[in-house]
C-alpha cells in the first residue's frame, strides 16, 4: 500500500500536492488542510468491470414515482421544512451548535416512527446505547421498531443496514464515521467526504432515507469539506440562543422543497416541542406604555410572524456614538439612520442607537424596515406606540415606503393576534379589499406620514 500526502480546501476541496496560501479554485485563504491517502492504481480490466456495472438510461416518461414517496416524521413543523414530509433515498445533514438539540429531535421523531410500524437504526458515534437509552428514557421515548448501533465503522455499518434493511437510518455523527482502508483519522477531510458519499450511495440503492448529524466548527458553519454539503440532498440547520428556550429549524438546501420554511421548536426538560404559533411566542412579556418598541411582520416561506422590534436611543459618552444591532443586518441600520435624519428630519449624529430584536429572531427581510423606522422615532421622541399597532414595509433611500408581497396573510395573521391597526405601504392597496379585513389600515408613502399618524393617535390618546 503506497500513501501519498495532499492538501485539500476546506471551503471546495480543491487538492493539491503542496500547501498554498491561497486556493486556486475559490480564491479562500488558509483554507488547505493536509490529509494522508491511499494511491490506487486501475488497470484496463477493473474500468470494464465498472462500466459493465453501469445503469442503462432511461426517458423521463418511463420513469414512474411510488404513490407514497414521503415519510411523515411525527412532527409538522420538521415536515414543514422538509417540503412535506422525509422523501424516501433522501440523505438528509442536520447541523448546529453543540448542545442546540440536533439529537434530541431526531429521537424524538423515532417514537412516531416506531408507531406507524417503520423500522428505525440509529447509529451513534459518540454515545453508547446504553447512553443512549438514558436519553430516550429521559425524553420518553419508547419503541420496539427502534434498533441502536453503538460503531464508528462506516462499512460495517453499510453491511448491517443492508442485512437489517430499516426503514430510516440516522446517522450521529458524521465527523465519527471512518473507513479503515483511508489512512486518515475521523473527522478529517476525506474521511468526512467519503462516508458522506458511501451513505448516499446507499440510500440511494436502497431507498432508505438517512438522517445524518454534522458538527459545526467556530465560524459556525458544518464542520467538514464544503463538498459534503453539495453531495446530500437537504441541508437543515438548527439556530437558537443557548439562554433562550426556543429553537429555529431552517433549511438551507432542498432538493426536494422549499428552503424558505422554517419550524420553531421549545427546549425544556422533557425535550423539543413543537411551537404551532411562533408570533404569541416572539410577542409574550411585551411592555405597556414604553417607547422604543414597535411590532413588525415578516414571511417564513409561507408564515408570517409577527415580531417584537425594540430600539434604544441615548446621550453617547464617547467621541463616537455607539451602534449596535442585534437581530438585524448592522448596514441595513446605518441605511435607516440616514435616510431617517436626512428625509425625516431627526438626529442621531450624538446619540448611541441600540436595536434589537426580541427572542434572538433575526430580520433578514426589507419588510422589516419600517417598523424598525418607528422604533427608532418612538425612542428617540420618548413617545411610545400604541401597543395594537403593527407595521410592515420597505423604506427607499428617498424616505418612500415601498411596497412589499404577501399582504393578505400579513394581515389576517396581525387581525387573528388582536391588533387593530396596521400601518403599510400606501402601493399595496390597490391589491387588496380594506373593507375584507377587521382591522384598520393606514397607507403611507413615506417615513414622514407614518411620523405623523403616529403623533396624531398619541394626541388622541
Amino acid at each position: 500500500m503506497k500513501l501519498k500526502t495532499v492538501y485539500i480546501c476546506s471551503n471546495c476541496g480543491f487538492r493539491s500536492p503542496k500547501w498554498n496560501g491561497r486556493c486556486q479554485s475559490c480564491g479562500e485563504w488558509n483554507s488547505f488542510e493536509e490529509d494522508v491517502e491511499e494511491v490506487q492504481t486501475k488497470g484496463k480490466a477493473s474500468s470494464q468491470a465498472v462500466a459493465a456495472k453501469m445503469p442503462a438510461s432511461r426517458r423521463l416518461d418511463e420513469v414512474g414515482t411510488d404513490e407514497e414517496v414521503r415519510y411523515l416524521t411525527g412532527s409538522s413543523e420538521l415536515d414543514r421544512v422538509l417540503g412535506g414530509g422525509l422523501v424516501k433515498g433522501s440523505l438528509v445533514l442536520l447541523g448546529g451548535e453543540p448542545g442546540i438539540g440536533k439529537s434530541t429531535l431526531l429521537l424524538q421523531i423515532c417514537t412516531f416512527f416506531g408507531k406507524e410500524e417503520h423500522t428505525v437504526l440509529y447509529v451513534s458515534g459518540e454515545e453508547s446505547s446504553w447512553q443512549i437509552k438514558l436519553r430516550a428514557d429521559r425524553l420518553g421515548v419508547s419503541s420496539d421498531k427502534l434498533y441502536l448501533l453503538s460503531s464508528t465503522d462506516t462499512l460495517g455499518i453499510c453491511s448491517q443496514i443492508r442485512e437489517m434493511m430499516p426503514d430510516i437510518v440516522i446517522i450521529d455523527s458524521i465527523q465519527t464515521m471512518n473507513i479503515r482502508d483511508i489512512a486518515s483519522s475521523s473527522g478529517s477531510i476525506t474521511q468526512v467526504r467519503e462516508c458522506t458519499n458511501m451513505f448516499m450511495h446507499l440510500a440511494k440503492e436502497l431507498e432508505i432515507p438517512v438522517f445524518v448529524v454534522g458538527h459545526v466548527n467556530k465560524e459556525g458553519a458544518i464542520a467538514g469539506p464544503k463538498v459534503m454539503e453539495h453531495i446530500v440532498d437537504t441541508v437543515l440547520f438548527f439556530e437558537g440562543e443557548r439562554n433562550q428556550s426556543y429553537r429555529i429549524l431552517r433549511a438551507v438546501k432542498n432538493r426536494f422543497g422549499s428552503t424558505n420554511e422554517i419550524g420553531v421548536f421549545d427546549m425544556n426538560d422533557t425535550g423539543l416541542k413543537e411551537v404551532p404559533n411562533p408570533s404569541e411566542l416572539f410577542l409574550s412579556g411585551r411592555p405597556a406604555g414604553v417607547s422604543g418598541c414597535a411590532v413588525g411582520c415578516v414571511m417564513e416561506g409561507s408564515r408570517p410572524l409577527l415580531v417584537e422590534i425594540q430600539a434604544l436611543v441615548t446621550k453617547t459618552g464617547y467621541s463616537a456614538p455607539r451602534r449596535t444591532a442585534q437581530g438585524f443586518d448592522f448596514s441595513r441600520l446605518a441605511i435607516i439612520l440616514a435616510v431617517l435624519e436626512k428625509r425625516g428630519g431627526l438626529f442621531y449624529g450624538t446619540l448611541d442607537v441600540y436595536v434589537n430584536v426580541i427572542g434572538g429572531f433575526r430580520l433578514d427581510e426589507p419588510a422589516a424596515d419600517l417598523p424598525v423606522a418607528l422604533a427608532l422615532y418612538s425612542s428617540l421622541i420618548d413617545q411610545p406606540i400604541n401597543e395594537k399597532i403593527a407595521a410592515f414595509g420597505e423604506l427607499g433611500l428617498g424616505g418612500e415606503i415601498r411596497s412589499i408581497s404577501n399582504i393578505s396573510q400579513r394581515l389576517a395573521e396581525a387581525t387573528r393576534l388582536g391588533f387593530t391597526h396596521c400601518i403599510i405601504p400606501k402601493a399595496t392597496l390597490r391589491s387588496i379589499d380594506s373593507k375584507a379585513y377587521k382591522i384598520g389600515i393606514i397607507g403611507v408613502s413615506n417615513i414622514r406620514q407614518a411620523f405623523e399618524y403616529l403623533k396624531k393617535r398619541s394626541e388622541q390618546q
